[in-house]
């Protein structure tokens, strides 16, 4: 029998992310991870940090995102310094395309209330846009141009995170699955894995879509499902642009490797983590109608990863009701990456009776009101 202060189930971006804000606070978690770290969602995301392109208005979540995507050059020294490893974070910022005119309608709105928002957001014509990326497609309608939403190596980032935590005293169990999970009179928890039994004072979800059986267990219903996402990569024979190119039916990442990443599909309620030949002829074709050069590229790789979607695409972060010690962190659907850096210092300072405001809207829901919810 062991024990642990904080016991983190899940070793993904979210669960290395919280591991290392409070190894940084001076608390030692255990990160246990049923396969490898960042084996899922975590490496198969592009890695954008698109607090603007991914946001359609205001709000707390939009605040949040904002917030994260501040957080990443600095984040990004200090993880280079403490464990070698360089996340890639690209600050030549991304250039939302306009390939129809109804494309540009959107981006206009977009660009107004992001600029009323305080935000940088340029509308470039069609020969502005050529100019800075020539190797876009000769009838593009124009683009917004976001210089702010970077982007990082998403598998990188996650080792990083996970190597630094564990240089700060954080222990990190793979290849360990959660079996049983019980809360003890006396305020503990008992957590029963393949590799033996635990106990810990604090839990932390952070299993990604599998978070909702891992809650389930503690009787806790939290509506999830799992939002499939293919992507593969391309090796074009010379660099063809710099900046992330974002048009209406797909992404095109450049990655200092020298790949472009391809993405993504989206199959809700799919649990399977294979790649289709039609999704491969759908995103090359749409790579093809944004970069036409991009036809004599190599085709390198595919993959899928399973993005955690909740009902109204707001995270799960927050704690499991207030007479016990259970946070949970999860329901990031496509800005995992972007949301962990501020997902693991919020968390980390909410399990040391620190203020977190700024996760006010993200707390989960009681049983009543997910009822209500899903009825309504």
């Amino acid at each position: 029998m062991q024990t642990a202060e904080v016991l983190i189930i899940g070793g993904g971006v979210m669960g290395c992310s919280i591991a290392f804000h409070l190894a940084r606070r001076g608390i030692k978690s255990v990160v246990v991870e049923r396969d490898a770290i960042g084996s899922h969602a975590s490496s198969a995301a592009a890695g954008m940090l698109g607090a603007q392109v991914e946001m359609d208005e205001p709000g707390p979540l939009t605040e949040f995102c904002l917030q994260s995507r501040s957080m990443f050059p600095a984040l990004q020294a200090e993880l280079l310094e403490r464990t070698g490893v360089d996340i890639e974070l690209n600050r030549a910022g991304l250039l939302k395309v306009a390939r129809f005119d109804e494309d540009v309608k959107r981006l206009r709105e977009r660009q107004a209330w992001q600029t009323a928002y305080g935000q940088t957001a340029r509308w470039l014509e069609p020969e502005e846009c050529l100019a800075l990326e020539p190797s876009l497609h000769p009838e593009v309608r124009g683009g917004l141009y976001l210089p702010e939403d970077w982007q990082v190596s998403a598998p990188k980032l996650t080792q990083a995170l996970a190597s630094a935590a564990k240089r700060l005293g954080a222990n990190l169990v793979e290849g360990t699955e959660v079996r049983a999970i019980e809360h003890s009179p006396d305020g503990t928890w008992h957590v029963d894995t393949a590799q033996g039994h635990w106990i810990a004072d604090w839990i932390v979800i952070t299993a990604g879509v599998w978070s909702q059986s891992i809650a389930q267990k503690l009787g806790w219903h939290l509506p999830m499902t799992p939002v499939k996402g293919e992507s593969l990569a391309l090796r074009p024979k010379q660099p063809l642009f710099s900046r992330t190119l974002y048009g209406p039916e797909c992404y095109l990442v450049p990655k200092a490797n020298g790949e472009i990443i391809v993405g993504a599909t989206e199959r809700d309620g799919a649990w399977d983590e294979e790649v289709t030949a039609e999704a491969v002829q759908r995103l090359l074709q749409s790579a093809f109608n944004l970069v036409p050069r991009l036809r004599d590229s190599l085709h390198t790789r595919s993959w899928a990863g399973l993005r955690p979607g909740t009902q109204n695409r707001f995270p799960y972060v927050g704690q499991l009701g207030d007479e016990n010690r259970a946070v949970i962190a999860t329901g990031h659907y496509r800005n995992g990456i972007l949301l962990s850096a501020a997902t693991g210092d919020a968390v980390a300072r909410l399990l040391l009776g620190e203020p977190a405001p700024e996760l006010a809207a993200f707390a989960p829901m009681s049983q009543a009101e997910v009822q209500k919810w899903e009825e309504g």
